[in-house]
């Protein structure tokens, strides 16, 4: 029964340091850019926008579709920061193995 309360306190430790990692990566916020800098997007850590900045030379009349071109692609370099930044969380929590293949972290 010892290897079992070892083994429970090691799980309660674990999902202490997991909290703790999620409430750090909610603070984190990461930025993605698009058209060298003219369209940058902030993620938190849950992959929530918190933040949109478009350069004001984008604003003009006919430029709607280049536009919404750099937004999407400023949101998809945010979002591959924030996951890169939660997989070096959790390989940090786990000790340094690898995270399983497939794994969705958000």
């Amino acid at each position: 029964m010892k290897n079992f309360t070892e083994m429970m306190k090691q799980a309660q430790q674990l999902q202490g340091r997991m909290a703790e990692m999620q409430a750090e990566m909610e603070r984190t916020v990461v930025e993605g850019r698009s058209g060298g800098g003219m369209v940058v997007v902030s993620l938190n850590g849950k992959g929530d926008m918190t933040g949109l900045s478009i350069d004001a030379s984008l604003l003009k009349p006919g430029e709607g579709e280049i536009l919404e071109d750099l937004v999407v692609a400023a949101h998809a370099d945010a979002k591959s920061k924030v996951e890169e930044a939660m997989k070096e969380k959790m390989k940090a929590l786990a000790g340094g193995l690898p995270l399983p293949p497939g794994l969705k972290l958000f």
